[in-house]
């Protein structure tokens, strides 16, 4: 289960990472989202969640899972709505401005 987990975060950093390379706004928009992706999965992997055990330190339990990564990814994910809704409309401005959607607002040859 590890090696797959490790196997989905990785191959979401490569295809982010190949996607904001691309000239176009639109790749580099959903390489940004699958990068933010990544980054809550391996949050998730690194918090090492415990199934069934309270999130909260009880003196009945005989032991608890650590809120603290949940909390980040929570945090992670609104801040990463925020990026892409800005990143849009950034994009969306730059092509009625520019007339084309390349990133550096160049047309092709």
């Amino acid at each position: 289960m590890e090696a797959l987990l490790a196997l989905i975060i990785g191959t979401l950093t490569a295809c982010g990472v190949y996607l904001i390379l691309r000239a176009r706004t639109f790749p580099v928009l959903l390489g940004l989202t699958f990068l933010s992706y990544a980054v809550n999965l391996f949050l998730f992997a690194m918090g090492r969640l415990v199934v069934g055990r309270p999130p909260l330190i009880d003196p009945t339990a005989a032991a608890y899972t650590d809120p603290l990564p949940q909390a980040l990814v929570l945090t992670a994910i609104v801040i990463g709505f925020a990026m892409t809704a800005f990143v849009i409309m950034l994009a969306l401005k730059a092509r009625a401005e520019l007339g084309n959607d390349h990133v550096d607002g160049m047309h092709e040859p």
